[in-house]
């Protein structure tokens, strides 16, 4: 199959031995679809595709078609001469067709498309001649000339327009339908010369220099930037490619008894089984796509062409019966008759994504595991967040965009402090937090914010991370903002928006917009519990949550969580009187000063366990010991620094001492961690007392909870500093346990986060009686640049193919995820019962949890508001599991 490089639609189901999977990789999403329909004997303009191997051929030739396949090309347009019985060139009698692409997952709108190809000066004469109707055989070529023009030499769609508009105001007419023959006639003479203009050359009267130039400009759109940004978004590999279809044009803009349209057989936004779409009489493809007429709604064809009408409910019945899906279809009418040019599974809402795949299951089309095979993992964060009255954002402009970090719409007045943002809200004000990048300090505010918009970081930074487990809007790496602090306003496309002034963030678009635009709440429908339902009873990865505070597990619970995989308990430093014991503590020059600083955090810290075990009902609580360096706990500002200083009854001087000595060069790689601990095993002791006593508070209040604490020790990268701070956990938590008389079991882990401990997990697993991959980190060693700094020169790496995808928000499966299998198997063979997870922000990536699934971990761990979609991306993977062996 290799070798062949063109199929007719004729070819396409006999040559693949029905195998979809296989067509669609070959033949692209449309030209499977088209060879189904053909082999179905419905009414399809005839034609060849020209494979994805194809394209890759071209990329390899370097960008150019290659001898062979050129003739193949010809070869095919000769039988398809015989099957139309007309002539490519041809001046009384000429073929025309169409040149579209079409990748093996649908990529609306993000490549290119050329129609009517095949006419030139001579040929469009005979056309008009032929159908005895010039008006329609120069509109064709007009179009042509603007379409060749715009797609395969990169002329600005906007020249012919501006003539086209021109040419109205000077007849006095409002839409293109209504130029006469004569008039297009003398747009034709226009455009090309526009086109002379701007290219130096004549336009191409050879037909077959202009098939062989659409087919290069289709493959080339395979790399255009929108098409880059769409398969990045949506992890399609570049290495995929395109195919082309060639195919014989219906006309639908060859008078009033002709027409085309774009419809589904079911409704997208809502699911509802209903045909909707929408056509327009006297038009081509993009004229519905362009809005450049008003279209109607399907359902007046029934009034207008009833048979045809007919004929296309038919159709699209067979069609979603076959398909078993709903359909969104492409179709012509010429001159009184239906043709049929594409069909392809539709794109749809998440709401309108549960209903269809619920109703198929009701309507017996398929069974619970297909259906849960229907639904992307990511469109289930629609429902979950709020969202912008679609009303409204129709009409917004926005004024720039980041990245979606985290989903959902936000409304507020601008702030651009956390201190801030906690005293507006505190006075019922709506806020959005503006910051060049956020911090852990920054907490309180980002708690209170409607939204949180960051100039700098990327979809893992700390804003973005942080936001996601509140399930808070985010957009970060708006790098075209500019801030000033000094006078509380930002700068953006020339707008300034300062303190207290309206903005709306959209964290699943990334877009902000300088005006108050409403949002309504998210709305989960009675399909979703059902739904997820089918979704748990196929997976066999648990789902656990990363949480700090009560709320968000519980949050996490509603949707589903079954315990803890991350407890952070530095956030739980940050607040008013906690962030001064720990400061106390990291100025103290004794164990007894440190001592006495880390006995006021204690009961902070224990009541804060208390809340998450209750809330968590006797489910896993993983508890992960203090990690960050110690500087981010202290101030930077220098009036900060003198007002702490006084708090801590100390000199200026002496605290700038403190915090100059806590300065790294590379904090990623410093003194965090279990280093802490190594350091002030007095910081674990604390902890584990903590941990224990609540355990115990808990089971003596819930006695039906059996909690057992979880305490994972981070950072770890050799079993002797795993021993030292787990001995200190284990002398101290025995000794509480004896001293309250109580029969409480625990267990001490660790993160994997640095390639050694992968390297050496047999020997670590002697001690850690569960690990989870903190893959934040593991990806940062592993490919030595920080998540933060690597928005600097990551879009370059895209540019040039080097990286499809952010590893930080997909995990590398070649690199990192080698070591996770090595210390998965590792792990296992010292201690076969060892409990295996993830918890970094993979954790909630479709992709990474299905890969988490085959490397054998027993859970995943993620923000709460990405609970579901990593339900149902666990439930994806055990099905497909399922099915390879069966």
């Amino acid at each position: 199959m290799s070798n062949k490089f063109l199929y007719y639609f004729s070819e396409g189901s006999g040559a693949f031995h029905g195998d979809m999977t296989t067509m669609k990789n070959t033949l692209g999403g449309k030209g499977a679809g088209l060879a189904e329909m053909t082999a179905a004997g419905m009414p399809v303009p005839q034609g060849f595709t020209i494979t994805t191997d194809a394209c890759t051929q071209y990329y390899k030739d370097g960008r150019q078609i290659n001898a062979d396949i050129e003739k193949d090309i010809f070869e095919h347009m000769k039988g398809l001469e015989k099957i139309t019985g007309k002539t490519f060139g041809d001046i009384s009698n000429p073929l025309l067709v169409s040149v579209r692409s079409g990748a093996r997952q649908s990529m609306p709108g993000m490549m290119d498309t050329i129609l009517n190809l095949g006419l030139n000066d001579e040929s469009v004469e005979g056309l008009a001649k032929k159908t005895n109707n010039a008006r329609f055989a120069y509109d064709s070529y007009r179009r042509f000339v603007q379409m060749f023009a715009d797609v395969v030499m990169g002329v600005s769609k906007s020249l012919f327009e501006e003539e086209i508009d021109k040419m109205k105001a000077e007849k006095g007419v409002k839409n293109d339908v209504d130029l006469t023959a004569e008039d297009l006639k003398k747009l034709v003479v226009v455009f090309k010369k526009i086109y002379e203009d701007n290219e130096h050359k004549p336009f191409p009267q050879d037909p077959k220099e202009q098939l062989i130039e659409a087919v290069k400009a289709v493959f080339r759109s395979w790399d255009n930037p929108r098409a880059n940004v769409y398969r990045k978004m949506n992890e399609i590999p570049y290495e995929w490619g395109t195919a082309v279809n060639v195919q014989q044009m219906a006309f639908g803009n060859s008078g009033d008894n002709s027409g085309t349209g774009v419809a589904f057989t079911r409704n997208p936004a809502t699911g509802e089984k209903a045909l909707f779409g929408e056509y327009l009489i006297n038009a081509q493809g993009e004229d519905v796509v362009a809005g450049v007429r008003t279209p109607s709604p399907i359902s007046h064809l029934k009034d207008q062409m009833p048979q045809v009408y007919d004929q296309f409910v038919e159709i699209a019945t067979r069609l979603e019966n076959h398909f078993k899906d709903m359909q969104d279809m492409e179709f012509t009418i010429e001159d009184g008759h239906l043709f049929m040019l594409q069909t392809r599974n539709g794109k749809r809402t998440a709401a309108a994504a549960l209903k269809v795949a619920c109703d198929l299951v009701d309507e017996g089309m398929i069974n619970e595991e297909e259906a849960v095979l229907r639904v992307e993992p990511k469109q289930l964060d629609a429902l979950l967040h709020p969202q912008f009255d679609a009303e409204v954002l129709k009409k917004s402009k926005e004024i720039g965009h980041g990245l979606a970090a985290s989903p959902g719409a936000a409304c507020g007045k601008v702030v651009f402090s956390a201190e801030d943002a906690k005293e507006w809200a505190t006075k019922g004000e709506k806020v959005i937090l503006v910051r060049l990048e956020t911090s852990p300090e920054d907490i309180e505010g980002m708690a209170v914010a409607q939204g949180i918009l960051t100039v700098r970081g990327g979809m893992t930074s700390h804003a973005a991370v942080v936001a996601r487990g509140m399930g808070t809007c985010c957009v970060s790496g708006c790098g075209e903002i500019t801030v000033d602090y000094d006078k509380k306003q930002f700068t953006l496309s020339g707008k300034t928006v300062k303190e207290g002034d309206y903005i709306s963030i959209d964290g699943s678009t990334g877009k902000v917009y300088d005006i108050a635009i409403p949002t309504v709440p998210a709305s989960i429908s009675g399909n979703f519990g059902r739904f997820m339902a089918w979704a748990d009873k196929a997976r066999k990865l648990q789902v656990y949550t990363n949480a700090d505070t009560p709320r968000d597990a519980k949050q996490a619970r509603e949707f589903g969580a079954e315990g803890i995989g991350l407890c952070r308990t530095e956030h739980m430093f940050f607040e008013g009187e906690r962030i001064k014991a720990m400061r106390e503590m990291i100025v103290a020059k004794t164990v007894e000063e440190r001592k006495t600083a880390l006995a006021k955090l204690l009961p902070y810290q224990q009541g804060d366990f208390e809340g998450l075990y209750e809330v968590m009902e006797g489910r896993p609580v993983i508890i992960r010991y203090l990690d960050p360096p110690l500087h981010e706990f202290l101030p930077t500002k220098e009036e900060d620094i003198k007002e702490i200083a006084g708090e801590l009854k100390i000199t200026v001087e002496e605290l700038k001492n403190v915090i100059s000595s806590l300065h790294e060069f590379n904090p990623m790689m410093g003194h965090r961690g279990c280093r802490l601990s190594v350091s002030y095993p007095e910081i674990a002791e604390m902890q584990t007392t903590a941990v224990i006593n609540a355990a115990i508070n808990v089971n003596k209040k819930h006695p039906e909870f059996k909690t057992e604490p979880n305490i994972m020790i981070p950072l770890v990268g050799e079993i002797k500093e795993l021993k030292f701070v787990k001995d200190i956990v284990t002398s101290t938590a025995d000794r509480i346990i004896k001293e309250a008389g109580v029969d409480l079991k625990y267990q001490v882990g660790t993160m994997i986060e640095i390639p050694r401990a992968a390297l050496t997990a047999g020997d670590i697993a002697k001690e850690a009686e569960f690990f989870s991959f903190g893959t934040n980190d593991l990806t940062q060693m592993t490919f030595g640049f920080s998540r933060d700094d690597a928005g600097k020169f990551l879009d370059s790496y895209y540019e040039n193919k080097i990286y499809e995808s952010d590893p930080f928000a997909h995990l590398d499966q070649v690199g990192v995820g080698k070591l996770i299998k090595m210390a998965v198997a590792d792990g296992r063979a010292t201690r076969p019962d060892i409990h295996l997870g993830i918890c970094g922000e993979h954790g909630g990536d479709p992709s990474s949890v299905e890969f988490c699934h085959f490397a054998g971990l027993n859970y995943v761990s993620c923000s709460p508001f990405r609970v579901p979609i990593a339900r149902l991306a666990a439930a994806q993977a055990a099905i497909k599991e399922k099915r390879a062996k069966a």
